[in-house]
C-alpha cells in the first residue's frame, strides 16, 4: 500500500491549551524574528519565534507538548516500524527463553505505548521547541525547505539528526497557511490541536502558506536520533 508518510492526529491538545499558550506567546518578551538555517532572512520566512526550550517558564508547556508528541510518535513507529529498525539494530530480551533477539518491524505493531517507548527513548531525542506566530497577509514560510541539513554555527550538528518533524496547529481562524509538502502534492490544513508527522529529509520538501485574514499560531520540533557517542559509548 503507498503512503506518502504524512500522519496527522487530530484533538492531541485541547483548544483551552492551545489558545493558553498563543496568550501567553503574545505576552512574553522573548519573541524574535524568525530564522532559517543561514539566519533571518524575511524572503524565505517572516515569522515571530520563541525557542521555548530556552526558558523555564515554558517548561510546562514543553512537557505537555512532547507528551503529546510521543503519543503520537508511538502511533507513527506503528505504522512505520522502519523509522526505527532500519537504522539501528535494537537487541530485545524475551522475557520467555530469555534469549537476545534483534528487534523487528512486526514487533512494534503489537506494542503498547507503555512497552514501545523504552525503545523510543533508546533510540531518538525530542528537540528544542519553537512557537511562532504568523501575521496575517503578510507572515509565512515560503521558501521549500527541508528539515534536514548543515546549519551555520551548528557545531553539533544538530540538525543533521533530525528524523521526523513535528507541528501542532494552535488556533485555525483564518485563511490558506496551509502546510504544503512538494513530492507528496499534499496540502496540510490547519486544524486547532492537530498534530503533523512526517520525515525530516528532503523527499519531505514543503513550506507554509501565508495565512489570510487572521494570524497563525505553530508550535513545532524534531525527534533526532540520539547522538552516537551515546548510543554507542566506547
Amino acid at each position: 500500500m503507498l503512503t506518502d508518510l504524512i500522519d496527522v492526529t487530530e484533538g492531541v491538545i485541547t483548544p483551552d491549551i492551545c489558545q493558553q499558550i498563543i496568550r501567553r506567546f503574545e505576552a512574553s518578551p522573548h519573541k524574535k524574528v524568525g530564522e532559517v538555517g543561514s539566519g533571518v532572512d524575511r524572503s524565505m520566512k517572516d515569522s515571530r519565534d520563541i525557542t521555548i526550550s530556552r526558558y523555564p517558564e515554558w517548561q510546562d508547556v514543553e512537557e505537555h507538548l512532547n507528551t503529546a508528541m510521543m503519543g503520537c510518535l508511538c502511533a507513527y513507529l506503528r505504522k512505520y516500524p522502519h523509522a526505527l529498525t532500519a537504522s539501528l539494530a535494537i537487541g530485545t530480551r524475551d522475557p520467555k527463553s530469555g534469549v537476545t533477539k534483534m528487534l523487528r518491524p512486526e514487533d512494534l505493531q503489537g506494542l503498547s505505548d507503555e512497552a514501545l517507548i523504552p525503545f523510543v527513548r533508546y533510540a531518538f531525542r525530542p528537540g528544542m521547541i519553537n512557537v511562532q506566530g504568523y501575521r496575517a497577509d503578510e507572515g509565512g514560510y515560503p521558501y521549500w525547505h527541508c528539515e534536514q541539513y548543515p546549519k551555520a554555527k551548528d557545531t553539533q550538528c544538530e540538525a543533521l539528526h533530525r528524523v521526523l518533524l513535528w507541528s501542532v496547529y494552535l488556533n485555525e481562524e483564518f485563511e490558506a497557511g496551509e502546510t504544503e509538502f512538494l513530492f507528496q502534492q499534499r496540502l496540510v490544513k490547519p486544524k486547532t490541536g492537530a498534530m503533523i508527522l512526517a520525515p525530516a529529509s528532503f523527499s519531505h520538501t514543503h513550506r507554509g502558506n501565508k495565512p489570510t485574514g487572521g494570524d497563525k499560531y505553530i508550535a513545532t520540533s524534531w525527534v533526532l536520533f540520539r547522538r552516537s557517542e551515546d548510543l554507542f559509548p566506547a
